[in-house]
């Protein structure tokens, strides 16, 4: 990994940066407009899915009963969304293989962020090729299910009086185990800063209660990958530790966003908000297919947290409370189990004032 931290990878190609919503394709599935017969909106949350194996299946199969029960009306991918490579275009059959068909009878728009598979160069997983995540970008043209109208985005919920406001980011120029050789997606480029100012003025015009950044790498992890700043033990550098990635949370989401929601550690963990965080809670439910080692690496405080067992999460939200449940789910039985739930009472920001 050392060396691989080391090499340069060239990207295919260089698409402008977007943040609308957009339209979606004709009969895609609608977002909510309503609460659900509980009076909230409910989101199921996954992370790190696109397998297309039996483990994958067996999640969303028992994710599918859960959001049944629950109401559920929107869902989100949270980053490594077909495994290893990524698409090799934006009609590979893999999005039918490990997205469409797992997750059928999941019948919501998924709300997607790039991992750092999804955006391969020549070694699996190092984020060396960001262009490729373009493919899942024009993939969500003709998907009812896929929402991914730029690399990043937000979406507010409802839309005509936001009670919740997601903002999906791309880590993965930040965070790639490769320097980019593309000037466009360097650390430092007109892309990643783009996307920085994109989402500090994002945060601070939204008119929602709650917030909630979407992203694939975490800004704190107790999973074997470290938190943003030393991911997998490196501690210098522009790509690989994440530093810059660690300068943008700290300066621009925490204290602003109620909740960032990662993957990339294939773990379940509800971290607690502390003063470093400025009150922002981190959580990382990356344990859609696959799952780590079984124990925590670092100590940052947590609610909740498991190292072995596959799982999801479901965000509940009200005008009153943001709630998450956490779930394992055995692969055997296809079964869920609830296995925490934690609830806030108020945001950490307040929402900006309506124009008049």
């Amino acid at each position: 990994m050392a060396g691989a931290a080391l090499a340069v990878l060239p990207s295919q190609a260089q698409s402008p940066a977007a943040a609308a919503t957009g339209p979606g394709v004709p009969g895609a599935f609608p977002f909510p407009e309503h609460p659900n017969g509980k009076g909230e909106f409910a989101i199921l949350v996954t992370g790190d899915a696109g397998t297309g194996d039996e483990a994958q299946y067996a999640v969303a199969a028992a994710a599918r009963d859960v959001c049944r029960a629950e109401g559920v009306g929107l869902a989100v991918g949270l980053g490594d969304n077909i495994y290893e490579n990524g698409p090799e275009s934006d009609h590979d059959s893999e999005f039918q293989d490990k997205f469409e068909k797992p997750n059928n009878g999941i019948d919501v728009p998924w709300l997607m962020v790039l991992g750092n598979h999804d955006c391969s160069g020549l070694i699996p997983g190092s984020g060396g090729d960001p262009s490729r995540g373009d493919r899942e970008v024009s993939y969500a043209r003709t998907s009812k299910r896929w929402h991914m109208p730029g690399r990043y985005y937000s979406v507010p919920l409802p839309a005509a009086e936001p009670l919740v406001e997601f903002f999906a980011i791309d880590t993965i120029p930040w965070s790639s185990y490769v320097a980019q050789l593309d000037p466009y997606y360097r650390w430092d480029g007109p892309y990643m800063r783009e996307q920085r100012s994109w989402l500090d003025g994002a945060l601070r015009a939204s008119r929602a209660r709650w917030k909630v950044v979407l992203s694939h790498h975490p800004y704190l992890n107790n999973g074997k990958h470290g938190s943003a700043g030393s991911y997998d033990g490196f501690e210098i550098g522009n790509y690989t530790s994440g530093v810059h990635l660690k300068d943008m949370y700290e300066k621009v989401v925490c204290g602003r966003a109620d909740l960032i929601l990662s993957g990339h550690d294939h773990t379940l963990q509800i971290l607690e908000p502390t003063a470093r965080t400025g009150g922002t809670r981190q959580v990382v439910c990356g344990a859609s297919a696959k799952t780590e080692d079984g124990k925590a690496h670092f100590t940052h405080p947590s609610a909740w947290q498991n190292f072995s067992e596959h799982g999801f999460m479901v965000l509940k939200v009200s005008g009153a409370r943001l709630t998450i449940d956490a779930y394992t789910v055995d692969v055997a039985t296809r079964k869920a189990t609830l296995r925490h739930r934690v609830r806030q009472t108020g945001p950490v920001a307040a929402p900006a004032r309506a124009h008049a």
